[in-house]
Formats: C-alpha cells, structure tokens, sequence
C-alpha cells in the first residue's frame, strides 16, 4: 500500500508542478495588481456589479448551478469560458470533465493499472485537459485580438481627426475591423447606445478580455478625458507602443524556442519511450506497478523530472 501511496503522491506533485510552470508569471500578477490599482477610480459602481452577478446568476440552468456549487470559484470559471468566445456553459464544462476523468480512469483499469493510480490520473485528465483547452482557447482569441488591436486604434484616431465623436468612431470600428476585436468594439458600441457610460462599457469590455493591452487602451482614455489634450495623438502614440510591445514579444519567443524545444523533447521522450514499450510488451513494465524497489525510483525520477521541467519553464518565461 505504501508504494501506491507513493506514486500516487509522485503524479500529484508531477500534475502541480506543471499546473503551476504553465500559469501566469508572477510579473504578469503584478503588472495586473498594477492596473487594477490605477484603473480602481474608473471601475463601475457596486450597484452595476451586484446587478451583472444577478443577471448572470438568473440565466443559470439547474446543472450549471449544481456545478457552480461544486466550485470553489465559479465566477472566475465562468469569466474564463467567455473569454475563449464561445458559448460554454459552466454545465458543459463540468460534464465534459466528468466524461473525461471516468473515461480516463476505466482506460487506465481496462490496462490493467492499479485502481488508486488510475483514481488519480483520471482525475488529473478530467481536471488538467479541459483547463489547458480552455487556456489554449483563451490564448489563441487574445493573440488574434492583440495582433489587430493596433489597427484598430489607428482607425479610431483617423476618425477623431476627421471630426466624428469617439463613441461613433467605436461603432466604425466595430463594423471594418475583423473579429474578435470587431466584436468587442461592436459591444462597447451596443452598450453606450444603451445608456451605459463610456468608462463602464470599455471597463466591462476589459474584465472580459482580461488583456493588458486593452486596460492600457482604457487607462489613456480615462485619464485624457479628465487631463485634456489631444485624444488622437494619445492614441496614436498608444498604437505605436503596442506595436512595439510585440515586436520585442516575438523576438524573445524567436531566442526563447530553441531552450522550449529542447525542453519539450527531453521531458516527453521518457513517457513516450514508456507508453511505446507498455504497448508492446507490457509485463516488461509491470514491475513499476508492482515492485517496491521499480516504484519508488519511478516516483523519486517523475519528481526529479517535474522540479527539472518547471525551473526550465520559469527560466525561458518573460514577462514584457
């Protein structure tokens, strides 16, 4: 028993360690404490935010509630499913873990794995694939809205300088620039139409993007409007930063790709090698499941390997 305890122990700390090397950096913490410090004065009342949590609360169904219940923290959950622009509910997120998780597990019994290893990798399937999906989701929509952001702000600045107010130049741009900053412009547009401030709209807009980028775009708006000035030179010299933001951004994914490679390469080469021989030959391994001796050094490698693979995520990781 003590040796199942100790592997299980091993894919814990294995499944915390990369959890952890693939969330956000400490300095993108910080820079988001940042922004929500300066932007604090522009935020929405309490009255407007107790109203959204009602609204969102009644267009819950009876699974999503169940599920909700089951969280710890559904609301962030629930942010992070409409960041990826699709309709997902927090109901069809915890059946499609659930599905996972006991799929996962009766492919693992059906291998002939023990049943407490198997308890935990499907577990951490059913818990770690649809999250990384969500956070590939999430990551693939705001690399599409950041690459054609800048042009959309040199949009806005053109229709400043030809005299249309800024909340018909938000609708134009809304209309010529594609998704998925189209669609967000397009809803900053629906709501000010609807009566909603301009600090409200764009800041609903930015708690939904959850990208620096657009809070930058947030922050010049409202301080330029208490300060004074030119808005369309503002904005102008806004769009050349953003540009050069990423710019510098792919040059250190360009010197950062040959150590992320070869990171890749070396820590799944084991597993792979592992997964090849259980498929042809698989009581050459059985003894990792069975021997105290083969348990215990698989655990202590998978530990080793997993401090290895998240001190070299940390070291190729910068925050800009």
């Amino acid at each position: 028993m003590l040796p199942l305890i100790l592997v299980a122990a091993a894919a814990t700390l294995c499944f915390c360690l990369v959890f952890l090397a693939l969330s956000g950096p400490a300095g993108g913490r910080a820079q988001g404490r940042r922004l929500q410090a300066v932007r604090a004065r522009h935020a929405t009342s309490a009255d407007a935010q107790q109203l959204r949590r009602a609204v969102a609360a009644r267009s819950d169904t009876a699974l999503d509630s169940w599920v909700a219940r089951l969280l710890p923290r559904p609301d962030a959950l629930r942010q992070r499913l409409g960041r990826t622009g699709r309709s997902w509910t927090l109901g069809q997120y915890g059946i499609a873990s659930g599905v996972l998780a006991v799929a996962a597990m009766l492919l693992l019994r059906l291998e002939g794995v023990p049943m407490l290893i198997a308890l935990l990798l499907g577990l951490a399937i059913g818990l770690g694939v649809p999250h990384q999906l969500v956070s590939f989701l999430i990551a693939r929509r705001v690399t599409r809205f950041t690459a054609k952001f800048p042009d959309a702000i040199e949009l806005l600045v053109r229709g400043l300088r030809s005299g249309l107010p800024i909340s018909e130049t938000l609708g134009v741009v809304g209309t010529e620039v594609p998704d998925p900053v189209g669609e967000e412009f397009r809803a900053v547009a629906d709501r000010i139409k609807i009566g909603r401030t301009m600090d409200a709209a764009l800041q609903e807009t930015a708690e939904r993007l959850g990208t620096p980028e657009f809070q930058f775009f947030c922050i010049t708006l409202a301080i330029q409007r208490e300060t004074g000035g030119n808005m369309a030179e503002t904005l102008s010299n806004l769009a050349d930063v953003l540009r050069k933001r990423a710019q510098m951004k792919l040059k250190i994914r360009a010197l950062s790709s040959e150590s992320k490679a070869s990171a890749y390469i070396v820590g799944a080469l084991p597993f792979i090698v592992f997964a090849l021989i259980w498929m042809v030959s698989s009581d050459y391994l059985a003894g990792f499941f069975k021997e105290t001796r083969l348990m215990i050094a698989g655990s202590v490698g998978i530990i080793w390997m997993s401090i290895g693979g998240f001190i070299m995520a940390r070291m190729v990781r910068f925050e800009i």
